[in-house]
């Protein structure tokens, strides 16, 4: 086993030439996928990883260094891609790695041909002219609070993020997975997703692109969406009745019936 496949934790599983990689977000792991990807395994051959840091990845291979933007982890997801020698794939990315997914296509030319982004947010801090969703302040309010408690963090975000209270089951799997992540990878991690700034990039994607955004999200609202719609010159966006930030666990149906749509 090679060393990439084993320290992302990489998983290939159906059946067609054309790959479809999905890609998951802070605090997660690739078993956020197990409700949307076996829908594609008849038709793709499915690759599902962990990025260092969450899940079965190796922890060893964690540097501070290189992860202290998400250059690192797009760095990463073209490893992957390299070593399964993928070609015109589709990527799929989940929050955070809907941008891993946008810096990791502009530096592997022809490994993907189409990007799907769910909650995508360019950045997440307002600026002059550009609404982000949260000040700041906001921001480094909810790092300082991380940084104390990490599991109280998790307690209190996780069902704020999954949205549907009616189904707290949904809450207690993501604040389960948060309390899982390694705390001191985790403080980073999401120092690096909630200050990170991926709006000049947007431009670049050369790629045709699915948006998909929740009608009701806390972290990426549609305002978010509709801007990082703008920017993609090739891409379209879905308003899915689906709320919440996390549709791949609340609204799996949903999200495949989109995605089909598009591939």
């Amino acid at each position: 086993m090679s060393g990439v496949i084993e320290r992302n934790n990489v998983h290939v599983r159906g059946q067609g030439d054309r790959a479809m990689i999905f890609a998951h977000g802070f605090g997660c792991d690739q078993n956020m996928w197990r409700f949307v990807a076996p829908a594609f395994e008849m038709e793709f051959t499915t690759v599902l990883f962990d990025h260092v840091g969450a899940g079965g990845s190796d922890l060893s291979a964690y540097d501070r260094t290189k992860y202290s933007s998400l250059a690192g982890y797009a760095q990463d997801v073209v490893e992957i891609g390299r070593e399964l020698e993928l070609n015109d794939a589709v990527f799929v990315g989940h929050s955070v790695s809907s941008m891993i997914g946008v810096l990791a296509e502009q530096r592997s030319e022809g490994m993907f041909g189409k990007l799907v982004l769910i909650g995508p947010s360019a950045r997440y801090i307002d600026d002059d002219g550009y609404v982000g969703g949260f000040s700041a302040k906001q921001i480094d309010e909810l790092l300082q609070f991380l940084e104390s408690n990490h599991m109280g963090w998790s307690a209190q975000m996780a069902p704020a993020i999954m949205g549907n209270p009616d189904r707290p089951e949904l809450s207690e799997e993501l604040t389960n997975s948060f309390c899982r992540t390694d705390p001191q990878i985790a403080k980073a991690f999401a120092r690096v997703t909630f200050t990170s700034d991926n709006r000049k990039d947007l431009p670049g994607v050369g790629v045709p692109t699915l948006i998909l955004q929740c009608s009701e999200d806390i972290i990426a609202s549609q305002e978010v969406g509709d801007y990082v719609n703008r920017n993609i010159p090739k891409s379209r966006m879905i308003v899915l009745k689906a709320t919440g930030h996390c549709p791949n666990l609340s609204a799996p149906d949903e999200v495949v019936e989109a995605m089909r749509t598009f591939v």
